[in-house]
């Protein structure tokens, strides 16, 4: 378990303290839904939540198979429904891979970027293709 604690902070802002590390982040409303966009929104993180943990667990594989992924980059972007409720209708991800590998290991990573557990955790209603690029 991994407690965090927000506190609203007023005029559509909150402030979110990881309780292991003491380290804060803050979230504002979106433009679209009267907030300034000033910070991420909540639904912003989520989308960097799909792709940090993509990084991450290919990090992990990495550390298991000798792989140097620096360089790896990770673009996802947010995009809302257009009609009530409001919610997240797609994350689609590209992932940049800064080291080109063998096919196998390339079905690998693809699979890998799949099985993140962000992206277990997604409604089957949020549309989340991934596509990945590798060296030429």
């Amino acid at each position: 378990m991994v407690h965090m604690t927000v506190d609203y902070t007023g005029d559509l802002r909150c402030r979110a303290t990881h309780g292991p590390s003491a380290s804060q982040i803050e979230t504002d409303a979106p433009a679209d839904n009267q907030g300034k966009a000033e910070r991420f929104s909540p639904t912003d993180l989520v989308g960097a939540a799909l792709a940090s943990c993509i990084a991450t667990t290919l990090g992990i594989l990495a550390l298991r198979k000798g792989w140097d992924l620096r360089g790896m980059r990770v673009e996802v972007d947010k995009e809302m429904t257009t009609s009530p409720p409001r919610k997240i209708a797609r994350l689609p991800v590209v992932l940049w891979m800064a080291t080109d590998l063998s096919p196998e290991d390339r079905q690998l990573v693809e699979n890998t970027a799949h099985t993140c557990p962000v992206y277990r955790s997604l409604s089957p209603e949020v549309d989340a293709p991934i596509v990945v690029h590798w060296p030429k």
